[in-house]
């Protein structure tokens, strides 16, 4: 199994330019099953996670023609549906928490599909009730087997409905969406997710030939119609990515610059990184971030310490509290980080503690980071990735650390960050993949 040797404390220079979005790539792959038309997918990261997902389309009997490294063009008019029966598909599918979003188009254009329970992160619980009552309520009827460990959808035939989702799920709204727009009648989704991503699905339906109203907002109607037509889409730049380049630029005190960061869908993400004192200068749809001695985390208006909490967008992203928590290791001043939506995304933090940081674990949700503002610096130890955020929110700490680090399970990280140590030598830091 690789890992990765890290020598820290090397400052960075250079350009980097953000990966095709990760979420977004699992959601519109998976719609090219709701088409018997060519669809052309351009901008999709070469990563594990999305990987996987291919292969499941290609063991389907869909045709994939990989035109470049990032771009694939996919055909679905021979879908074989009996594969969703096989070992092969529960065991592949298990894998990959993507693969829960094949079941929305599957049941409205075949009428039968299965849902895994969740693989992917060890972050906490990931229901899928979301997904199976928006289902149902669309006309499809679901059995569990004990044995697969697989939710078996099934239905006679899609109809409009109203929902209100108990949560803003992202890919709860994306599943029923493609569901919903085969349906017969009307469906209106409401506490609906609204991110980039979702839009960018809700607005490639349409060019298919759906009828989708209220892009943007967290209340969607759905027309449905008979069939989709093929299309061309390009994804957005990967946010995540975009924060955790901001973020690896203030704890290593380099100047690196963003490139077509996809400033537009960033939402507050700089507007976060601001709060923790680091400097960006936007130019054009290109970051720069200059190198910094010092950084200082804002306070409030009567002087208590600075809060930052995910919330469903346009709030903060989930997925980027790891790598800001990382940040504030080296900031002056403190920071509260409240992680609401999973119970087990903070755990890494004793790694960070035991590098040198000053970190108090409060609970599973919360933890408190006191500035260290370079007074010393982390120091390299052997570690593992436990999700792919963690494991890049190390990788950051390893980067700006005195001496060696190894990472560990760096599959993790696989799944998510394309080539992220040959990007990463190129602005010159020290880090190898070798045989662990």
């Amino acid at each position: 199994m690789n890992v990765f040797e890290v020598r820290g404390g090397k400052k960075l220079s250079g350009e980097i330019t953000p990966q095709g979005a990760k979420n977004e790539a699992l959601q519109i792959i998976s719609a090219v099953l709701l088409t018997n038309e060519p669809v052309t997918i351009y901008n999709i990261p070469d990563i594990i996670d999305v990987n996987l997902q291919i292969e499941l389309l290609k063991e389907m009997n869909v045709r994939v023609e990989q035109i470049d490294r990032n771009t694939y063009r996919f055909q679905s008019d021979a879908v074989n549906v009996e594969y969703l029966n096989s070992e092969a598909y529960h065991k592949k599918s298990g894998r990959l928490r993507g693969s829960v979003m094949l079941a929305g188009p599957l049941l409205a254009r075949f009428k039968r599909a299965y849902l895994p329970k969740p693989g992917g992160d060890k972050i906490g619980r990931r229901r899928l009730d979301t997904h199976i009552i928006g289902l149902q309520k669309l006309g499809a009827e679901f059995s569990y087997e004990e044995n697969s460990g697989f939710f078996k959808l099934s239905t006679n035939g899609l109809r409009g409905a109203y929902m209100l989702l108990d949560e803003p799920s992202v890919t709860g709204t994306a599943n029923i969406l493609m569901a919903a727009v085969l349906a017969k009648g009307t469906t209106t989704i409401y506490h609906a997710a609204c991110e980039p991503y979702i839009q960018q699905l809700c607005l490639m339906l349409n060019r298919m030939g759906a009828r989708i109203e209220g892009i943007g907002s967290n209340k969607l109607s759905i027309t449905g119609v008979d069939s989709l037509g093929g299309t061309e889409i390009t994804l957005l730049p990967d946010m995540i990515e975009v924060g955790s380049f901001i973020g690896l630029a203030a704890m290593t005190q380099s100047e690196i610059t963003i490139k077509n960061a996809g400033i537009d869908s960033l939402g507050i993400i700089p507007e976060k990184f601001s709060q923790l004192g680091i400097q960006m200068d936007f130019r054009g749809d290109d970051i720069h971030i200059p190198a910094q001695d010092s950084y200082k985390i804002d306070t409030y208006l009567d002087g208590g310490i600075l809060t930052i909490y995910d919330h469903p967008w346009p709030g903060f992203t989930p997925d980027l509290l790891s790598i800001v928590l990382v940040t504030a290791i080296q900031a002056h001043g403190s920071v509260l980080i409240h992680q609401k939506m999973f119970e087990s995304r903070l755990f890494f933090v004793d790694k960070l503690i035991e590098m040198g940081a000053q970190i108090i674990l409060c609970d599973p949700h919360r933890a408190v980071v006191i500035g260290m503002e370079w007074e010393r610096k982390l120091r390299g130890i052997t570690m593992s990735s436990p999700d792919i955020r963690a494991g890049v929110a190390l990788l950051i700490a390893a980067l700006s650390a005195e001496g060696k680090s190894i990472i560990q399970n760096i599959e993790q990280i696989d799944r998510g960050y394309q080539n992220i140590d040959g990007r990463l030598r190129a602005l010159g830091a020290d880090i190898r993949r070798v045989e662990g």
